[in-house]
């Protein structure tokens, strides 16, 4: 099972305390990475999905080594986010902005109207997953979470893979106790106020794991193992930037996938990268460091990055994405693969 890989991978940062990352503020890069630049170059802005943690890197990396700039893009700021769903309401109306969001929740908004397209992907498989103490709770199969409580965020990329992996595997929603809380809900986990939590396997599940007193000490139930059968987390834009500046949109992909491969190639630098933007992140190194290498394990490549590039889209897992979501009742409507996603960009800079 990949959570195997990720754990191991998480065994770097045994001194990072959890709160150290979930308490970060926002905040942006050094002025001297990108504030200011050319007249000629385009400005664009960055819109996170959370507070900064490894997969991020290729964001802050394009911008502080100067891959996006190289490109023709001068990145004017990289502001942390609450959750994929309020980041994706917040760009879909800008015109100078990238957001950074899971995209099984770009879909669902997508589908209500929110005028919005994936343009690349950093986790090619879901990383989400749900996570239990084993001293309370051992999860071996779905049917383990029926009778538990759990603890969510109301709306976002967890909110969402909870209820299509109970739908998934024929649970009702009201065969769980539900504790609607804000992040960091893992402390609800720990201190035993609730059974089991969603978690990203790249990210809240080596903090788990440390804080619990190790690997062996967390059970975990993989969500695609379990018909979660989905995209991650990618980045987007609104319709209307790529409609009304398609050449930044452009310019500033060919700078992510140079990035991209220099994360995967220096994932300790890259980890610093981000470490250094903030002096609230300035102790993450060694913790960034294992989510990049979790990342780099399990979800940055597959099949379709081997053939067509770092960050590249496939129609064939688009549509499990909407199948997914379609086939448990989350989607209003069902939008078609053209509609959530514009590859042509991503397309253009493996091209070179």
């Amino acid at each position: 099972m990949r959570h195997n890989t990720l754990i191991r991978a998480g065994a770097a940062f045994a001194a990072v305390g959890m709160l150290t990352l979930a308490g970060c503020s926002s905040s942006s890069l050094p002025e001297e990475a990108g504030a200011t630049g050319p007249s000629e170059l385009d400005h664009l802005k960055i819109q996170l999905d959370f507070q900064p943690r490894g997969l991020h890197s290729v964001l802050y990396v394009g911008d502080a080594m100067g891959f996006f700039e190289d490109a023709g893009v001068v990145i004017d700021s990289v502001t942390p986010g609450k959750s994929s769903g309020e980041t994706l309401q917040v760009v879909s109306s800008l015109t100078d902005t990238i957001g950074v969001a899971d995209l099984p929740t770009l879909v669902l908004n997508q589908s209500k109207g929110v005028p919005v397209k994936a343009i690349g992907v950093l986790n090619q498989q879901s990383p989400l997953s749900m996570c239990s103490l084993k001293e309370n709770v051992e999860l071996h199969s779905p049917d383990d979470l029926r009778g538990l409580t759990i603890s969510v965020q109301a709306s976002g990329s967890t909110y969402l893979f909870t209820k299509a992996l109970l739908a998934a595997n024929g649970i009702a929603e009201d065969e769980l106790e539900w504790v609607t809380v804000n992040p960091p809900y893992e402390n609800y986990l720990l201190t035993g106020q609730v059974d089991v939590v969603p978690c990203y396997e790249d990210a809240e599940l080596t903090i788990l794991a440390d804080h619990a007193g190790g690997a062996d000490k967390i059970s975990i139930l993989d969500g695609p193992e379990y018909g979660y059968d989905a995209y991650g987390t990618g980045v987007f834009a609104s319709d209307a930037l790529i409609e009304q500046n398609p050449e930044a949109v452009e310019k500033f992909m060919k700078g992510f996938t140079e990035a991209f491969q220099y994360v995967i190639d220096n994932p300790e630098e890259a980890a610093e990268v981000i470490a250094a933007s903030s002096p609230e992140l300035a102790e993450n190194a060694e913790l960034y460091t294992a989510q990049i290498q979790a990342d780099i394990a399990e979800s940055f490549t597959s099949t379709v990055t081997e053939e067509s590039g770092l960050g590249a889209m496939d129609d064939a897992t688009w549509e499990k994405t909407i199948g997914t979501l379609a086939d448990q009742g989350q989607l209003e409507s069902v939008p078609t693969v053209d509609d959530v996603r514009d590859a042509s960009f991503i397309d253009a800079a493996n091209a070179e």
